[in-house]
């Protein structure tokens, strides 16, 4: 009789059903990339954001929480106005801490490059509806390039722009505002010792406002105004260079009272630059309205270039249809374009 196996007649000698398995030292179930979807996650407004600490207010509720990124959305992050779904620990409890476990889908996204040749993109803020393009028309004095950036972010970004002069106690704008008296869009004038409450009330009601301007024009004390319990840090100018100084440093969503019906602040560090390095040349176009039914009339792929032949643009000019501002407009429309192709084929 051999010491071998032999199976019983009719029997599969293959057959391991009795062969004893070892347990899976790392666990019997299977790893899987499926991952819980947190339909019943609580929802929340991410209202700041500070060194990898997310300050979440919880939709229907008073109350503020701290939070941190989940691992799967840690490359992505959040930015202030981003909705998020929190899981964890979402109680007040001195030290808890919950976790961001999803992004609500966005429905706009401001964002900036370090300047023109930058191609990576910095996400400023979520969700927002309008941009407060904050100028003041001395001390610092205006600078209409800077206006003419804002506007293209804007419209990129699909937000309705707001222009609001600051300090017009001090100067007269209206020279200034000419460069742009053929674009329709919201003017306030705001004076240092009268704020223009009335009507930035009636702007800002229902909307989620973004406040943008370069450092010193008074954004941060036109924030106060709106809204006293910011308390956001004001600052004044250098009397040496003449540019305004850093006050605020960070983003930071600000509800405004029950008379802005619902209305959100959401105010930013002022920047003496704003880069355009993520935005086509092509859609610059949409922020320089007063020039684009002169643009439409130009010869199929026409550059709007200076050396452009049969420019439209350089007709206008030549012919005064533009008005006494109407070279600087092109000049500065010309520049933007420039310099976004040169660092795009770069």
């Amino acid at each position: 009789m051999s010491w071998l196996y032999e199976p019983e007649p009719g029997q599969n000698d293959l057959d391991e059903t009795d062969v004893r398995v070892r347990p899976n030292p790392k666990g019997n179930k299977p790893r899987t990339k499926k991952r819980p979807e947190y339909a019943e996650a609580p929802l929340g407004l991410v209202l700041g954001v500070d060194v990898g600490r997310y300050r979440v207010l919880i939709d229907g509720e008073d109350r503020v929480v701290n939070a941190t990124m989940g691992k799967e959305l840690r490359k992505t992050g959040a930015v202030v106005g981003d909705r998020v779904a929190l899981a964890g620990d979402t109680s007040e409890t001195e030290g808890a801490l919950a976790r961001v476990v999803r992004i609500e889908p966005r429905t706009s996204l401001l964002r900036r490059s370090a300047d023109d040749s930058d191609q990576v993109e910095r996400v400023i803020v979520a969700n927002a509806t309008q941009m407060v393009i904050v100028v003041a028309i001395a001390n610092p004095e205006p600078r209409t390039r800077l206006i003419d950036r804002y506007l293209a972010a804007a419209y990129d970004a699909g937000l309705k722009p707001i222009l609001v002069i600051t300090k017009t106690d001090l100067a007269n704008p209206d020279d200034f505002l000419a460069n742009f008296a053929g674009l329709s869009i919201p003017v306030v004038l705001n004076r240092s010792d009268k704020p223009a409450l009335p009507q930035l009330r009636d702007l800002l009601a229902g909307q989620t406002s973004v406040f943008v301007g370069h450092s010193g024009v008074g954004k941060s004390t036109l924030v106060n105004s709106l809204a006293p319990h910011a308390m956001r840090a004001t600052g004044g100018v250098n009397v040496v260079t003449g540019r305004g100084r850093h006050t605020s440093s960070s983003v930071r969503a600000i509800r405004l009272d029950e008379s802005f019906n619902g209305g959100w602040i959401i105010d930013t560090p002022g920047v003496r630059s704003f880069g355009l390095g993520h935005v086509k040349p092509e859609n610059l176009l949409r922020s320089f309205e007063d020039l684009y039914q002169v643009i439409e009339t130009c010869p199929r792929d026409c550059s709007h270039s200076a050396d452009a032949p049969d420019c439209a643009l350089d007709e206008a000019i030549e012919a005064g249809t533009l008005g006494t501002s109407g070279a600087a407009r092109v000049d500065s429309l010309r520049r933007l374009i420039q310099s976004i192709a040169n660092n795009s084929s770069e």
